[in-house]
């Protein structure tokens, strides 16, 4: 006989996005070795165990960045803004957006950030001591 099926994990796609547009929460999964990820999946890719749900940190730093100052029409009075990838304390490493980037104040890689409510769709940071852009 062949190894069971994992279980699914806690969370849709569906509940993950509504966890952070309308419960203004991180969600993501843990394994039993530690490995921490926002991506939905079944089992850890460095352990093989399951991965079970986790609430993620609303906390982290700038990993990567692109500043967008040419946007879309459904961002177009958020300009300037930037595309980040955050690695958020405790784990885990989501892809989200932070606007109101101001010329002569510039986001770096390595800047502290933290989740935010926002009005616009995605995940909303914005650098930690400055207020929304």
């Amino acid at each position: 006989m062949g190894a069971s099926a994992p279980a699914a994990p806690g969370h849709s796609i569906d509940q993950y996005r509504k966890g952070f547009e309308e419960e203004h929460r991180l969600r993501g999964f843990r394994s039993a070795c530690g490995f921490v990820t926002a991506t939905w999946g079944l089992r850890c890719p460095r352990c093989g165990d399951p991965l079970v749900e986790a609430e993620l940190g609303r906390r982290g730093t700038i990993a990567a960045l692109s500043v967008q100052t040419v946007p879309s029409d459904e961002f177009l009075n958020d300009a300037p803004y930037a595309y980040v990838l955050v690695d958020l304390e405790g784990g885990g490493r989501v892809a989200g957006w932070v606007r109101g980037i101001a010329p002569g104040d510039p986001l770096a890689i390595g800047d502290a950030v933290e989740l935010v409510e926002g009005y616009r769709p995605g995940v909303q940071f914005q650098r930690r001591g400055h207020p929304p852009g």
